[in-house]
């Protein structure tokens, strides 16, 4: 059994990369094989809306035409039992490579037909791990619910399965006094790292473990 974490994160050590570890530290503890792909590491761009991939009889008909850095991922996610998406929130959305990388994977699956809505072929859970400096009481007004619920129905839609785990008030710099950041108390992000974070852990731990134990179930 093999899961695979994606980290839309440019950092590979802070929170976002830390969740994901702690996910297939979960995986593993169920025996399944992991590894993490950094897509800061890779040279690729998001779809070019060439509609290779929905061409009736084309040789890339439900696969990414485009050649690049990320075309062996795609692939290698074909044989994954489960994947983990992981991003921080900029601007109140995913990061851009997060964005490009969800285009690439997600679209050539996604069709336009009423009886057959997905090609994938198996039934693979998608998880998702958010990471955000903002508070959960400002969701809404950055419309991050939404988001997150756009993201979960697409990977059911296509992929069988969803859930999400979301980081938030995290902390964003080992030195606050070194940036302009005064609207964040210092010392209150610490308390919430030391308090808090590591319970986010626990739950990307879980969320890797239960993803194994699903998909042992339905073999």
């Amino acid at each position: 059994m093999k899961v695979i974490a994606i980290n839309g994160s440019p950092r590979k050590k802070w929170n976002t990369a830390t969740l994901l570890e702690k996910a297939l530290e979960g995986a593993a503890s169920e025996g399944a094989e992991t590894e993490t792909i950094h897509l800061y590491d890779l040279d690729f761009k998001g779809c070019t809306s060439c509609f290779a991939c929905k061409l009736k009889g084309g040789k890339s008909y439900g696969k990414c035409a485009m050649r690049d850095e990320l075309t062996p991922v795609l692939e290698r996610l074909e044989d994954a039992d489960a994947v983990i998406l992981g991003s921080p929130i900029y601007l109140g959305n995913l990061t851009g490579e997060m964005r490009s990388f969800m285009e690439r994977y997600v679209f050539p699956y996604l069709t336009y037909s009423n009886s057959l809505p997905s090609l994938y072929p198996k039934n693979t859970p998608v998880g998702f791990i958010y990471t955000m400096g903002a508070k959960e009481e400002y969701f809404d007004m950055f419309g991050l619910r939404k988001t997150i619920e756009l993201n979960e129905n697409l990977a059911k839609r296509i992929f069988g399965d969803s859930e999400s785990l979301y980081s938030t008030d995290t902390y964003q710099f080992d030195d606050y006094s070194k940036y302009v950041a005064d609207r964040f108390d210092p010392e209150e992000k610490a308390k919430r790292r030391k308090e808090v974070f590591p319970q986010d852990c626990k739950k990307a731990f879980e969320m890797g473990a239960r993803f194994v134990k699903r998909q042992k179930a339905l073999e």
